[in-house]
């Protein structure tokens, strides 16, 4: 693709995203999203400039996503890591990502609205695409025992892996929150953590059992005595741990026992379980950083028959009365 005035502004547009401090998987997603609109016009409709963009485009690019299939259409000019060798590869893309699609060529139209670069934001009256929602996994006690034994603490990355895992179980943090964690956001006593690099932008505490509080002194006191990196879980040569590294770890360990479980499903499964427990939505909102409580309402929505069912046997009102 040449050098076109869409480019430009997807490259300003990314550089603006970037200074908000924006994740690196965010950052990804934005810039793929939008130079697959951008090849999409100019092969269909030999655009290249953000102004001649219409609200009719932008339908004609949702009906073009929803027709084909997974992975034909590639960002790169020449993709390199055979998506024809895929299993989903042709199978049909879902809504929940022509929803995210949709989300985030809207959020670059309106900062070229914002930034005076249009005079009228195609975007205005398209319609959200409608995700899917698929019932989140909630894993059996028993399965829990198995991934948390799948670890080898003898060695240091598992042992640190196992009490990040525990932690996301324990606390419903982000793996990306936890990873920038140094000694003095943790406060031993008041079993507390402070994590300032959130996704939101805006710090939070979280707050861990007794049973953390015990595992997390010993992993420090064995951390500091091989490591003198100022992260809480660096790697094994004291640098900042990616979270592919993590991910890759539960994937290898879950694989082990025959489960899939990844720090995201872990804290799905805390907030899964605080709500059987009995805990509140404006609590859990909190503790999981999310902008509002609506935003985790959407848990319920994720409950199964049988979790439905245990809550409900939990709370009873005619079986907890005398009557």
């Amino acid at each position: 693709m040449s050098l076109s005035t869409f480019l430009i502004e997807i490259d300003r547009y990314m550089l603006d995203c970037s200074a908000k401090g924006l994740s690196k998987k965010t950052l990804s997603s934005y810039e793929q999203t939008l130079k697959l609109f951008a090849r999409y016009l100019e092969d269909t409709f030999d655009i290249t400039d953000v102004k001649s963009v219409t609200t009719e485009h932008i339908k004609a690019y949702i009906r073009s996503i929803e027709e084909r299939g997974k992975f034909q259409v590639s960002a790169a000019e020449t993709p390199v890591n055979y998506p024809e060798r895929r299993g989903d590869y042709g199978k049909p893309v879902s809504k929940t990502t022509i929803a995210n699609y949709v989300r985030n060529i809207k959020a670059f139209y309106s900062y070229l609205y914002n930034e005076q670069m249009i005079r009228k934001n195609p975007l205005k009256d398209v319609k959200n695409v409608k995700p899917e929602r698929k019932i989140k996994v909630m894993l059996e006690d028993n399965e829990l025992k198995q991934f948390f034994r799948s670890f080898d603490v003898s060695k240091f990355d598992q042992y640190r892996d196992w009490v990040i895992a525990r932690i996301i179980f324990d606390t419903g943090a982000r793996i990306s929150e936890l990873l920038e964690v140094v000694p003095a956001d943790i406060d031993l006593r008041g079993n507390a953590m402070l994590l300032r690099k959130t996704k939101n932008g805006k710090q939070r505490f979280v707050y861990y059992s007794e049973k953390t509080r015990k595992h997390l002194k010993s992993w420090i006191a064995y951390k500091d005595r091989y490591n003198d990196s100022p992260y809480v879980f660096p790697t094994n040569r004291g640098t900042k741990l990616r979270i592919e590294g993590v991910e890759r770890s539960f994937r290898l360990r879950s694989r082990d026992v025959g489960l899939e479980v990844t720090p995201h499903l872990l804290r799905n499964n805390f907030a899964k379980r605080y709500l059987i427990n009995g805990g509140d939505l404006a609590t859990l909102s909190r503790l999981l950083g999310h902008a509002s409580v609506e935003i985790t309402s959407q848990i319920y929505l994720d409950f199964a028959d049988k979790e439905v069912m245990q809550k409900y046997r939990q709370h009873s009102p005619l079986e907890n009365l005398d009557i």
